[in-house]
């Protein structure tokens, strides 16, 4: 059997999806961009994309809902300096093709930046990649099979603990197709396949309540989740949920904090990340701007975004306009070395894009984003950062945050905690949230554990009204001097 290269073969899965169904071929995309290149423009595409979504969910061990839906549509786009045109069709159609066209090209003569949706040279392929299959995980499992896994799951929770008293579980499948064409010849296309899977449980006991979660997912078919990995995510929520039974008030004050490794490193994402990213840093409103080459952080820190992690949640083979997703070092061991960036806010900056340019859907323009973003892992044994501690908290798991790109302070609740005191863990603690600056918690990191995990590939991003699924990860990792507020 031959096999075509990997880039051909997305390309031709795009065109047989997307393109020969609606009666369009390359002389009809050409067109397109040619009718927006009538006004100066710095660049313009063409974004194609279909999306099949199934989810399943169950609770008190009924099938509580299920859904499935087809989306497709194209976004045409046209950026002169830094205003963008945009419009977008559910309708993949020349006449709709060229209304958007025609559209972008207006606004973009008017010299006006706005979203708007529209009525019902030789192409240079983008260069080669293979981080995941390309096979629909939707029909990997039939429906019976996809219950059967939420009812294994939730017999798994209700034989941990007599305590446990609810049990929801869901389980999604999705498979989007997206084709790039560029202004400039590139053609690029992404099959991309997605599932996760979630449990969420109650334990009761003596009148209190306490959740906890757990599940998992990737770029991958559902055959992933065996019962070994099903085990792994009981394991991990019904355990939280237990813990937190035991919980006491949490202390509050400045005080060491030790962030346990993995799914922590939400707080790296928010706190740190976002400021990372080129529009932010562009415009002057992030705590980073303008300083790269600087110390930012405490020696031994070094983090990265690398969208070409096989099979993760936030990885990419090309990103939403059509330049490969790559490794990028964001901050060396303490020195700020670069930022994330999408095409058009790369080329302001003088630049080269890093593979960053994402978008929710067809709906949306593309903006600067995360894919999975973490930390590298240092030589100290997690157990001898905790052993370090006199006084403080030790946080293992979090739940949500918010933080201000311009001034870098964060708020970050944690789910799973505990008191530790002169290297012991004491109890465990509830209500504590994490307060801090994240330029300047960077500068307290003391110590960094050998212990570098990726999250289990749960992780969606929102910004600006739009969401996109990332993966996030560290090490165990050691702040001096963080705010705690707690409830004692």
């Amino acid at each position: 059997m031959i096999s075509r290269e990997p880039t051909l073969e997305r390309l031709a899965i795009a065109q047989d999806l997307l393109l020969q169904p609606n009666g369009l071929n390359e002389s009809h995309l050409a067109r397109a961009l040619a009718t927006i290149g009538e006004h100066r423009i710095d660049d313009a595409d063409l974004y194609f994309q279909f999306t099949r979504h199934e989810g399943w969910s169950l609770e008190e061990g009924i099938v509580k809902s299920g859904s499935f839906s087809i989306d497709q549509g194209v976004g045409v786009r046209a950026v002169a300096g830094e205003k963008t045109a945009f419009a977008y069709s559910d309708d993949i159609s020349e006449a709709a093709l060229l209304e958007a066209a025609r559209t972008v090209r207006t606004i973009a003569a008017a010299g006006q930046s706005r979203r708007v949706k529209v009525g019902s040279g030789k192409p240079v392929v983008s260069g080669s990649r293979l981080l995941y299959g390309t096979t629909d995980p939707i029909g990997t499992l039939d429906s019976t099979a996809k219950v059967a896994l939420l009812e294994r799951m939730e017999k798994m929770a209700r034989a941990k603990d007599p305590r446990i008293a609810q049990v929801m579980a869901g389980v999604a499948a999705e498979y989007d197709v997206v084709m790039v064409a560029r202004a400039d010849g590139t053609r690029a296309a992404d099959v991309r396949p997605l599932v996760r899977l979630s449990v969420t449980v109650i334990a009761e006991h003596n009148g209190r309540r306490e959740v906890g979660s757990g599940g998992g997912g990737g770029r991958y078919p559902l055959g992933y989740f065996t019962d070994e990995r099903l085990a792994e995510y009981v394991e991990h929520a019904t355990r939280a949920a237990l813990t937190n039974l035991e919980s006491r008030p949490a202390p509050a004050g400045e005080m060491t904090v030790v962030l346990g490794p993995g799914w922590p490193g939400i707080l790296l994402h928010e706190a740190i990340g976002h400021g990372l990213e080129g529009d932010f840093n562009r415009k002057g409103s992030s705590a980073f701007s303008g300083r790269i080459g600087q110390r930012v952080a405490a020696k031994g820190v070094t983090v990265l975004d690398d969208g070409t992690l096989p099979d993760r949640r936030g990885s990419l083979n090309v990103d939403d306009e059509g330049q490969a997703s790559q490794r990028t070092v964001l901050i060396e061991d303490g020195i700020l070395r670069g930022y994330i960036q999408d095409s058009m806010n790369a080329r302001l900056m003088k630049v080269r894009p890093t593979g960053n340019g994402r978008r929710e859907s067809y709906a949306h323009v593309p903006m600067p984003r995360m894919t999975n973003t973490y930390m590298l892992a240092g030589d100290k044994a997690p157990e001898e950062i905790v052993r370090s501690i006199k006084k403080g908290l030790y946080a293992t798991n979090f739940g949500g945050g918010q933080v201000d790109i311009t001034s870098g302070k964060f708020v970050f609740s944690a789910s799973e905690a505990f008191w530790v005191e002169n290297g012991q863990i004491q109890y465990p603690v509830k209500g504590a949230t994490i307060i801090g600056n994240g330029p300047d918690a960077l500068t307290r990191v003391k110590m960094i554990g050998n212990d570098l995990e990726l999250d289990t590939g749960v992780g969606t991003c929102g910004k600006e009204g739009q969401s996109v699924p990332v993966g996030v990860g560290q090490p165990t990792l050691r702040i001096d001097g963080l705010t705690v507020g707690g409830t004692a």
